[in-house]
């Protein structure tokens, strides 16, 4: 996977989607219908602009490693993957439709998470770093330009009236 430029960005956007059938029922246990189902969701992707970088369908439910634009938001690609393929596979299974009565093939949750090339540790390790100085260096740096203050350049009468230190917002001064 690589970084891709769009149009004000640059980044990537992958989840990993799991999409379960209504009442968990082994559909794809059919070999037929757990093939369309990969193709069908293949097509809905290849129109709205989806890359598809890994997919795997079991007996009860289907993984997708899913890249999208970051315009797309997580719940409309999933409704798009979920309509459009429920009523694909409707027609071209019309016995599903024995078992799904409501024209809904999906339940009506999703699992996902977003998936990246770093780990939450590096992102934490780079945050704390500042791109190369140490946290401690970074704050204790004073070369601040002319007119700049620190927060700490300001005092405070009452630091818990200020919305310092977890104060509730009843606590608040009224002015």
């Amino acid at each position: 996977m690589e970084l891709r430029s769009f149009s004000h960005g640059y980044g990537q956007i992958t989840y990993h989607i799991v999409l379960v059938p209504k009442y968990r029922y082994r559909i794809f246990y059919d070999k037929q219908v757990k093939k369309d189902c990969e193709l069908v969701l293949y097509n809905i992707c290849m129109e709205q602009g989806y890359k598809i970088h890994a997919i795997e369908i079991v007996e009860d439910h289907v993984h997708l490693f899913l890249e999208f634009h970051p315009s797309s938001s997580l719940s409309k690609v999933v409704q798009y993957l979920k309509g459009g393929s429920s009523c694909r596979l409707f027609k071209l299974h019309p016995e599903l439709k024995k078992r799904y009565w409501g024209e809904s093939l999906w339940s009506s949750g999703k699992f996902f998470r977003s998936v990246g090339n770093v780990t939450a540790d590096t992102i934490a390790h780079y945050i704390k770093e500042s791109q190369g100085k140490p946290k401690a260096e970074f704050q204790s740096c004073k070369s601040r330009g002319p007119g700049q203050r620190r927060l700490d350049d300001f005092e405070f009468p009452n630091k818990r009236a200020c919305g310092h230190v977890g104060v509730r917002p009843e606590a608040y001064p009224i002015l």
